[in-house]
């Protein structure tokens, strides 16, 4: 499934520019994707369309989520510090914290892996048809071990 986010975010510079379901389930399949991780791909979509679409309100200023068990199990301490380290820099608000959770938890397995958090927060901005900017984009695309410090 990951497989075909990353695809739709490299081919599709916004969602809008994505063709119809079921055309864009043809061209998936033309490219080389299987039918089974097209259809959890487009389910997985629509989900996060439907939740990012939808403005709810924010948790109070200096306020503390508190995960379930489920959640910290689910996420494990990589994904999980990584997603308290946007939010903390202010790249995700908690509204947008709780819609990267939510499309999270949808995966099965877990913990879940930080390049799968990572593609789930890069699928965010995408389906808000907003780019990060360029250091975030950095933290999202390149690996710790990649990069030159100065």
């Amino acid at each position: 499934m990951f497989d075909v986010l990353v695809y739709l975010y490299e081919h599709y510079w916004r969602p809008d520019a994505c063709p119809e379901s079921d055309l864009l389930a043809r061209k998936l399949t033309a490219v080389g994707f299987e039918a089974d991780e097209i259809r959890e791909a487009l389910v997985w979509l629509d989900g996060l369309n439907t939740l990012s679409s939808h403005e709810g309100l924010d948790q109070s200023e200096g306020s503390t989520r508190v995960y379930s068990t489920l959640e910290l199990e689910h996420l494990g301490a990589e994904a999980l510090g990584f997603l308290q380290f946007l939010e903390s820099a202010g790249v995700l608000s908690t509204r947008l914290r709780e819609v990267v959770l939510d499309r999270a938890l949808v995966i099965p397995g877990g913990p879940i892996s930080l390049e799968d958090l990572k593609i789930i927060v890069l699928m965010l901005f995408w389906s808000r048809g907003e780019e990060p900017d360029a250091l975030i984009l950095d933290e999202l695309f390149v690996e710790a071990e990649d990069r030159l410090i100065h």
